[in-house]
């Protein structure tokens, strides 16, 4: 008996958070035919599993994706599950073709199309993917962490949720980005809180002359400033981010403890690059995150060390594209506010793709 053949979109967009959405927008409105796959089981999800406290550096007026706003008042910071639930909203709103519950397992070429399996064995084929799976996927834990002893309770700042989520004693933050400040400031009122910080960093005001400080990134044109720009390079050496209360000066002044960068681990000692070290109970990695590409198995889109190759969204590999990474053509790439901008760079050539152009 001859089989069946898999059932062809237009398109399959992994991922249904922020990249995954706008993607979807944009394809539904250049008439094309396509499904956003999704592992969690509602949209949304993927903001609601961070932690609570979590508020956006982005007011509500720089934190919408394309055709609907977040409402609310416009110059305010959401919360995380703000955040969700306008994901959710939106993904009704525009009626997104959306297949939820469905991992997928693994990307392949199939003649001049693309075949996903997902993770119950199912296989749907495409002629073009777009790849939106976020710029936060697996949390990078450096090695170093293997010389602590069990008695150290560890977790990427990934699983952290609210102080009780650790034990009580002294809690070491690795990692002085902007989630690992919000982590330390919020442990440091029911806990002896260590920050052991990096490279030096570049801290914002949220607001300047009554204005965010993305209103004022947004109208200087350096948010969309093109990536190989000599602004945009010196923003990526620099990594600024809005919240003075996140300054060292004010985190020591709420009683959180500035260390040197971590540099040696033994049993529960943490040694620092000063000399210094100190017995911890806890310790939350914020080190940032590492892209995972086990499951793409088309190797000419992927660079050493698994890393997606692509150039503004568009890969090596006709027909296979990328929404939502980081600094993918501005800073804005990987936020709320910028995501369809490139959504909409990509769409317009996956139609060209699927045409035959």
């Amino acid at each position: 008996m001859a089989t069946s053949p898999l059932p062809i979109r237009d398109v399959l967009v992994i991922g249904a958070g922020q990249a995954g959405l706008a993607a979807g927008y944009h394809l539904q409105r250049a008439g094309l035919r396509y499904e956003l796959l999704d592992a969690n089981s509602r949209v949304g999800d993927s903001w609601r599993q961070r932690f609570d406290s979590l508020r956006l550096f982005t007011p509500r007026s720089y934190s919408a994706l394309p055709g609907l706003a977040v409402p609310g008042d416009p110059q305010g910071f959401p919360g995380k599950d703000e955040i969700a639930d306008y994901l959710e909203r939106y993904a009704k709103h525009f009626a997104l073709s959306i297949r939820p519950n469905t991992a997928v397992r693994s990307l392949e070429t199939s003649g001049s199309n693309f075949r996903v399996t997902t993770g119950d064995g199912a296989q749907i084929e495409s002629r073009a993917v777009v790849v939106a799976t976020g710029a936060h996927q697996v949390p990078r834990i450096p090695a170093i962490a293997t010389g602590f002893s069990g008695a150290v309770r560890q977790m990427p700042a990934s699983d952290y949720r609210r102080p009780s989520s650790l034990p009580e004693g002294t809690v070491l933050v690795v990692g002085d980005g902007a989630t690992g400040r919000q982590i330390a400031l919020e442990l440091a009122a029911t806990r002896r809180v260590l920050l052991s910080v990096g490279r030096p960093r570049r801290v914002l005001p949220a607001r300047v002359l009554g204005r965010s400080a993305f209103w004022w990134l947004d109208h200087l044109g350096l948010i969309r400033a093109p990536r190989d720009s000599w602004i945009a390079r010196r923003m990526r050496s620099e990594d600024p981010f809005p919240g003075r209360h996140l300054t060292l000066p004010r985190l020591g002044e709420a009683g959180v403890n500035v260390t040197a960068r971590l540099s040696a681990a033994e049993g529960s000692t943490a040694h620092f690059a000063d000399g210094s070290a100190t017995e911890i109970d806890a310790l939350v990695w914020a080190t940032g995150y590492r892209v995972n590409s086990d499951w793409l198995a088309i190797p000419a889109v992927k660079g050493p060390g698994g890393v997606f190759v692509q150039s503004r969204g568009v890969s090596p590999v006709a027909g296979v594209y990328f929404v939502g990474q980081s600094w993918q053509s501005t800073r804005a790439s990987a936020l709320l506010t910028g995501v369809g901008d490139d959504a909409a760079v990509v769409t317009a050539h996956i139609a060209r793709h699927v045409s035959g152009q």
